[in-house]
């Protein structure tokens, strides 16, 4: 059986949504030097579990979707720990003919 929810779940989790979507608007006017990338990333990581448990219905699901979704989520860290460890060790080679 298919578990609904009420329509202010969704209102709320609309204007969490638009709060972040303000909060991530308004750090980009002030320098926080070294944090900004850091507080950019975790709130978009907010934003992304917000649209996961509610909109993509995750929170209320059997097991397995959870295990679906948390293997979704480990296969873009590696993915993610993948590309980060190629960037990061291109200046150590040199390279010939330069």
């Amino acid at each position: 059986m298919e578990k609904v929810s009420p329509p202010i779940v969704y209102w709320k989790t609309c204007v969490c949504l638009l709060g972040l979507l303000a909060l991530t608007w308004g750090i980009g006017y002030v320098n926080f030097g070294p944090f900004n990338l850091i507080l950019a990333l975790g709130i978009s990581i907010a934003k992304a579990i917000l649209i996961m448990l509610f909109f993509m219905h995750i929170k209320g699901s059997s097991r397995l979707f959870h295990l679906a979704a948390m293997a979704g989520v480990l296969w873009l860290f590696i993915l993610l720990a993948l590309t980060l460890s190629d960037y990061m060790s291109r200046g150590w080679i040199p390279v010939q003919g330069r």
